[in-house]
């Protein structure tokens, strides 16, 4: 089965509002055995949105249709889907009491603006927008269904969760598809696919895939499996036994399975072991820190941190050593280690992580260019560094990258060993 989905709003087209719509039904589809063949984004015009429904009609089973819902004159999709469908607009009196009801409960004033909203096409099928006030539509031609969303994405997600895709899974005989996910840091996805080449050849005597998604840092093995609706294969324990299979090959590279995230490992491991974290920052500017306390439950185990970004905070503050920042400079194993030292003193923490270097795109030399950078992880007991080579100019990369890794490295370097000794 295959689905097409179509994004309707000029703020797509010009870059001011970015499509996430898209990538989220896409997932979902696919969770439902349902390959999305086609995605688009396309301006607010009658005649473009039905060259747009034409052509996804000859491909695909399902449509799905986000935006244009709103009740001014420039959305004009409901407009659009009454020609298509050869149909008109109607009044639904229950979605008219609700929305009467909802400004009513807000001391909104409800005018004949609002009540457009209540303005449904006659044949479709309407799914109640609990979130919001534009109402999702359902139509059925010949053999395809279109879901009309509105683009808000919060209430698009809510339409389909509770209406769109339990109608879909009794409307269609879908396949089984099981996806799993597992994440590595610290190897390229060239170095993965040479450790891992014979297992992943042996993929193919159960029809299995697998699709390496490379972020900054990171690299995500994605395998996948389907079997048709009737197929006496439990395709679940197949897919789950070849995932973990891998430990044994690239186990020091996986930090996580599924949509975990490094802090999200962190934390955990910091939860169970009742230790707590604090950051010394320079380069990564308050990164780590943001990346920590963006987790509710995340004050259990992180105390605080210092963004220590001009050298007389390091020295004023952390107590670095003003001799070994000018001999060896601010991004050395020397300052960095004692940042992460000093700070773990100041904070009283069990565990903190440092870093400083160069992020770009000015600022680096011969010796320490863009995309240098040191990190240390201090305890009471240890320090431990690492001087990282980043083959990014683009700033926003280079501190992304140092604070996953850096997060990484608290992980390999300490939490992993501690929880070897519990």
């Amino acid at each position: 089965m295959f689905a097409e989905i179509i994004a309707i709003g000029d703020e797509l087209l010009i870059g001011q509002t970015i499509d996430t719509n898209s990538a989220w039904i896409g997932e979902q589809l696919s969770l439902m055995g349902i390959q999305v063949h086609q995605t688009c984004s396309i301006t607010d015009e009658e005649a473009h949105i039905i060259d747009a429904l034409n052509d996804a009609t000859k491909r695909a089973q399902v449509v799905i249709i986000t935006g244009g819902l709103g009740p001014t004159k420039d959305d004009l999709t409901k407009h659009t889907l009454c020609k298509y469908f050869d149909t008109e607009l109607v009044l639904d009196t229950d979605i008219l009491k609700r929305l009467e009801g909802l400004y009513k409960k807000y001391d909104v004033p409800f005018n004949a603006v609002n009540e457009e909203q209540a303005l449904l096409p006659k044949d479709c099928i309407t799914l109640p927008n609990e979130r919001g006030t534009a109402s999702g539509m359902w139509f059925e031609k010949d053999d395809t269904v279109y879901i009309s969303l509105p683009g808000v994405p919060y209430e698009m997600r809510g339409i389909l969760q509770k209406e769109g895709f339990p109608r879909l899974a009794k409307h269609f005989d879908t396949p089984t598809l099981v996806h799993k996910t597992v994440r590595t840091m610290g190897a390229a996805e060239s170095k993965i696919a040479k450790i891992i080449e014979d297992w992943a050849e042996s993929l193919n005597q159960y029809s299995l895939k697998l699709a390496y998604l490379p972020s900054p840092g990171a690299v995500r093995l994605r395998i996948s499996g389907e079997a048709s609706a009737d197929a006496n294969i439990d395709l679940e324990k197949i897919v789950q036994q070849k995932v973990d299979e891998l430990p044994a090959l690239i186990g020091e590279y996986i930090y996580g399975y599924e949509k975990e995230t490094i802090e999200e490992v962190v934390g955990n491991l910091l939860i169970a072991q009742g230790k707590t974290l604090g950051t010394a920052e320079s380069c990564t500017g308050g990164s780590i820190s943001r990346l920590l306390t963006r987790l509710s439950g995340s004050s259990a185990y992180f105390k605080g941190g210092i963004v220590s970004y001009a050298n007389d905070v390091k020295i004023n503050i952390l107590n670095v050593s003003t001799e070994d920042i000018e001999e060896h400079g601010a991004v050395s194993q020397q300052v960095v280690e004692q940042m992460a030292a000093n700070a773990r003193e100041l904070l009283q923490t069990d565990y903190t992580i440092a870093t400083s270097g160069v992020a770009g795109p000015t600022g680096g030399s011969e010796e320490k260019p863009v995309g240098t950078v040191w990190i240390a992880v201090a305890s009471k007991t240890d320090i431990r560094s690492k001087k990282l080579t980043l083959p990014y100019d683009n700033r926003e990369r280079n501190i992304l990258v140092s604070a996953n890794y850096a997060l990484g490295f608290l992980r390999t370097e300490f939490l992993l060993t501690s929880s070897r000794k519990l």
